[in-house]
């Protein structure tokens, strides 16, 4: 962990010590890389979620068979609200992108 922590803070400073059009650009790669592991991250929470969901929904049904559509009806609102998650971090991830901030 403290190997990526210093690698990450020597990113940042040559990131930081680079004028003009090299330090946009180098913003841009920096941006894609985070674009990229936050909807990485995202996608692998939300599938662990969705599966764990699942998984309980079957259990459910299966040790009690008459709450089978009231389970179902649960489980859909459930991962509903886990993929919205996702779809922030996409947005997040697109203005990054397309929008960043930073630039200047």
């Amino acid at each position: 962990m403290n190997k990526i922590l210093i690698l990450m803070v020597a990113m940042a400073t040559a990131a930081f010590a680079a004028d003009g059009d090299v330090a946009n650009e180098t913003l841009k790669a920096y941006s894609v890389l985070a674009a990229g592991v936050g909807l990485g991250l995202a996608a692998l929470g939300g599938a662990v979620g969705m599966g764990n969901t699942a998984a309980a929904t079957i259990a459910g049904t299966a040790r009690n068979p008459g709450m089978g559509g009231k389970l179902m009806t649960t489980m859909f609102i459930a991962l509903a609200m886990i993929e919205a998650q996702v779809i922030y971090t996409l947005v997040i991830a697109l203005i990054a992108l397309y929008a960043n901030p930073f630039l200047g």
